[in-house]
């Protein structure tokens, strides 16, 4: 696998990481990793990015940005973004479909066998049916791991909270009633547990959208754990699904494109960083949002795989006017997406 992407696979979701690409300019398709300050990767020694690794990091946002007559791609590289739901009552069903629409990694806790299998039927990708202390131990947490407790009553929300409050994370969020969540907060509180950590959690869980039905208090969750997910400016291009088909395809030798949205103006289907592998075949592993724009990638793609030496290249999807209208293209935005060939 190009070493590259073995860092990516084992970098720490703790850490901030970054890959930096120059896209345009004489140094087109050099890449660096960054590890904080470190630059722990780069296809050439010593060159252009880690000579300018200050100007890169110093923009905490993905995008791009002109240096030296060179145009850098710089994202920060977030993990696969994970749920955990504690309990699977009728609240928590909508709430592991709607994750899982939205590219969670969902794992639900309960200790009811039969709800559980209602957790399993509805896709979560795993179900620990074990005492909630009990299935919270094997979760280590992290910076990308968003905990919601939804569970049958306050005793189980408090050995919940309790436990999950010492785990790294990104958010907690705990559903009930005031007079409900006001016992458990005070009984934390008793056992010595800190009340600033005890502010952090989001309760009553969810935007406020006057929510009523199980499905709109789902959609009310999901979209806070969206926001404050998106308040990190990272992003999860490097999924476990394509990064595997890396692994796979680099062992076989077979040359693949991997396609990376480096801008959008106006309104398109998926945001900057978003990517996309292309094979010969015309196979695909992930999207860039699919229809008439991400066909006319694929095509470029096809076109780099069977040149002999083929280079990196940036290319514009103008999905705005008469013409992208007749085409199917209705977003009426403009993409800008990066083609590199991995060997």
């Amino acid at each position: 696998m190009n070493k590259l992407y073995e860092i990516i696979r084992a970098s720490s979701p703790n850490h901030k990481n970054s890959v930096a690409t120059v896209v345009a300019g004489e140094h087109l398709g050099e890449k660096a990793f960054f590890d904080g300050d470190d630059c722990r990767f780069e296809t050439e020694p010593n060159g252009f990015l880690s000579r300018h690794r200050e100007t890169i990091l110093n923009d905490t946002k993905n995008g791009s940005q002109s240096i030296d007559g060179n145009r850098v791609f710089c994202e920060r590289v977030g993990t696969e973004k994970k749920l955990v739901i504690c309990g699977a009552g009728h609240i928590s069903i909508p709430i592991i479909k709607i994750a899982l629409m939205a590219d969670f990694n969902v794992t639900v806790i309960e200790d009811r066998y039969d709800f559980a299998q209602n957790a399993q039927a509805a896709g979560a990708h795993q179900v620990i049916c074990e005492p909630f202390e009990d299935g919270l131990a094997k979760i280590a947490g992290d910076m990308n791991t968003y905990f919601v407790i939804v569970t049958r009553g306050h005793r189980y929300d408090q050995v919940c909270l309790e436990t999950i409050i010492e785990k790294p994370n990104a958010y907690i969020g705990m559903i009930g009633s005031k007079l409900r969540v006001k016992k458990v907060m005070e009984q934390l509180e008793g056992n010595g547990v800190d009340a600033g950590q005890l502010e952090k959690v989001y309760t009553p869980i969810g935007l406020k959208i006057k929510a009523e039905t199980p499905t709109e208090i789902a959609i009310s969750i999901i979209a806070e754990i969206i926001t404050v997910k998106n308040q990190k400016k990272e992003s999860c291009g490097y999924s476990k699904e394509l990064l595997k088909a890396i692994e796979k395809y680099n062992l076989v030798q077979q040359k693949i494109v991997l396609a990376t949205i480096v801008s959008r103006k106006g309104s398109a289907p998926r945001e900057t960083g978003s990517k996309m592998l292309i094979f010969s075949d015309g196979k695909t592993v992930e999207t860039l949002g699919g229809g008439c724009a991400e066909a006319a990638i694929k095509l470029k793609a096809i076109d780099m795989l069977r040149a002999e030496k083929p280079a990196p290249e940036l290319h514009v999807v103008d999905m705005t006017g008469w013409e992208a209208e007749d085409e199917g293209m209705v977003c009426g935005g403009i993409i800008e997406v990066f083609l590199e060939v991995i060997e």
